[in-house]
Protein backbone atom coordinates (compact mmCIF):
# COMPACT_ATOMS: atom_id res chain seq x y z
CA UNK A 1 0.00 0.00 0.00
CA UNK A 2 1.21 3.19 -1.25
CA UNK A 3 2.14 5.87 1.41
CA UNK A 4 3.42 9.40 1.91
CA UNK A 5 3.79 10.32 5.36
CA UNK A 6 5.22 14.30 5.89
CA UNK A 7 6.79 15.94 8.86
CA UNK A 8 8.66 18.91 10.18
CA UNK A 9 5.86 20.66 10.10
CA UNK A 10 5.66 23.62 13.26
CA UNK A 11 5.78 26.85 14.61
CA UNK A 12 7.74 29.46 13.45
CA UNK A 13 8.52 32.88 13.67
CA UNK A 14 8.58 35.01 10.91
CA UNK A 15 12.35 35.54 8.70
CA UNK A 16 13.03 31.31 10.20
CA UNK A 17 13.24 28.30 8.64
CA UNK A 18 12.14 24.73 8.73
CA UNK A 19 12.84 21.70 6.89
CA UNK A 20 10.02 19.53 5.47
CA UNK A 21 10.04 15.82 5.56
CA UNK A 22 7.95 12.98 3.16
CA UNK A 23 8.69 9.42 3.59
CA UNK A 24 7.62 7.34 1.01
CA UNK A 25 6.46 3.56 0.97
CA UNK A 26 4.89 0.81 -1.12
CA UNK A 27 6.06 2.44 -4.64
CA UNK A 28 8.44 2.84 -6.89
CA UNK A 29 8.91 6.47 -5.92
CA UNK A 30 12.75 6.69 -6.98
CA UNK A 31 10.99 6.57 -10.60
CA UNK A 32 8.60 9.11 -10.19
CA UNK A 33 8.20 12.76 -10.05
CA UNK A 34 7.35 13.98 -6.50
CA UNK A 35 5.86 17.40 -5.29
CA UNK A 36 4.96 19.96 -2.01
CA UNK A 37 1.67 21.51 -2.66
CA UNK A 38 0.33 23.75 0.23
CA UNK A 39 -3.79 24.57 1.43
CA UNK A 40 -4.81 27.23 3.39
CA UNK A 41 -8.34 26.98 4.98
CA UNK A 42 -11.01 28.03 2.18
CA UNK A 43 -8.63 28.09 -0.39
CA UNK A 44 -7.78 25.62 -3.29
CA UNK A 45 -4.48 23.37 -2.48
CA UNK A 46 -1.55 25.41 -4.21
CA UNK A 47 1.13 23.77 -6.54
CA UNK A 48 4.57 24.99 -4.39
CA UNK A 49 7.56 22.83 -6.16
CA UNK A 50 7.83 19.53 -7.80
CA UNK A 51 11.17 17.65 -8.71
CA UNK A 52 11.87 15.19 -11.15
CA UNK A 53 12.76 11.32 -10.63
CA UNK A 54 16.77 12.12 -10.67
CA UNK A 55 16.69 15.71 -9.26
CA UNK A 56 17.75 17.00 -12.57
CA UNK A 57 14.71 18.80 -12.87
CA UNK A 58 12.98 21.14 -10.63
CA UNK A 59 10.19 23.15 -10.61
CA UNK A 60 8.79 26.10 -8.88
CA UNK A 61 5.52 26.82 -9.60
CA UNK A 62 4.58 29.55 -6.98
CA UNK A 63 7.04 32.85 -7.64
CA UNK A 64 6.56 34.01 -3.61
CA UNK A 65 8.72 30.64 -2.60
CA UNK A 66 11.45 31.30 -5.98
CA UNK A 67 15.06 31.66 -3.74
CA UNK A 68 13.55 30.97 -0.37
CA UNK A 69 12.12 26.94 -0.84
CA UNK A 70 14.05 24.34 -1.55
CA UNK A 71 12.73 21.06 -3.10
CA UNK A 72 14.83 17.82 -2.66
CA UNK A 73 14.82 14.28 -2.78
CA UNK A 74 17.04 11.23 -1.72
CA UNK A 75 15.74 8.03 -3.44
CA UNK A 76 18.04 5.84 -1.50
CA UNK A 77 16.02 6.81 1.64
CA UNK A 78 12.98 7.05 -0.27
CA UNK A 79 12.45 10.68 0.96
CA UNK A 80 11.62 13.56 0.03
CA UNK A 81 12.64 17.65 1.49
CA UNK A 82 11.45 21.00 1.24
CA UNK A 83 13.79 23.38 2.75
CA UNK A 84 12.40 26.65 3.74
CA UNK A 85 14.38 29.98 4.77
CA UNK A 86 12.93 33.58 4.85
CA UNK A 87 9.66 32.08 5.94
CA UNK A 88 6.59 34.68 5.58
CA UNK A 89 3.11 34.77 7.46
CA UNK A 90 1.52 34.30 3.99
CA UNK A 91 3.44 30.85 3.84
CA UNK A 92 1.23 29.02 7.17
CA UNK A 93 -0.78 26.37 5.50
CA UNK A 94 -0.78 22.55 5.43
CA UNK A 95 1.40 20.83 3.60
CA UNK A 96 1.27 18.08 1.26
CA UNK A 97 3.75 15.64 -0.44
CA UNK A 98 2.52 13.91 -3.59
CA UNK A 99 4.11 11.42 -6.05
CA UNK A 100 3.32 11.56 -9.36
CA UNK A 101 2.99 9.33 -11.98
CA UNK A 102 5.03 10.56 -14.69
CA UNK A 103 9.17 10.89 -13.93
CA UNK A 104 8.57 14.66 -14.54
CA UNK A 105 5.67 16.34 -13.21
CA UNK A 106 4.96 20.73 -13.68
CA UNK A 107 0.99 19.48 -13.92
CA UNK A 108 -1.21 19.21 -10.93
CA UNK A 109 -3.09 16.70 -12.56
CA UNK A 110 -0.17 13.83 -12.83
CA UNK A 111 0.17 13.79 -8.93
CA UNK A 112 -1.77 10.24 -7.90
CA UNK A 113 -0.79 9.61 -4.33
CA UNK A 114 -0.61 12.36 -1.30
CA UNK A 115 0.14 12.60 1.86
CA UNK A 116 -2.13 13.83 5.25
CA UNK A 117 -0.42 16.65 5.76
CA UNK A 118 1.85 18.52 7.79
CA UNK A 119 0.92 22.07 9.35
CA UNK A 120 3.37 24.89 8.92
CA UNK A 121 2.65 28.45 11.04
CA UNK A 122 4.48 31.47 10.52
CA UNK A 123 4.22 34.20 13.27
CA UNK A 124 4.80 37.95 12.71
Amino acid sequence: QVQLVESGGGVVQAGGSLRLSCAASGGPFSRYAMGWFRQVPGKEREFVASINWSSYAIYYALESVKGRFTISRDNAKNTLYLQMNSLKVEDTAVYYCASSNRDYSTDYEDFVYWGQGTQVTVSS
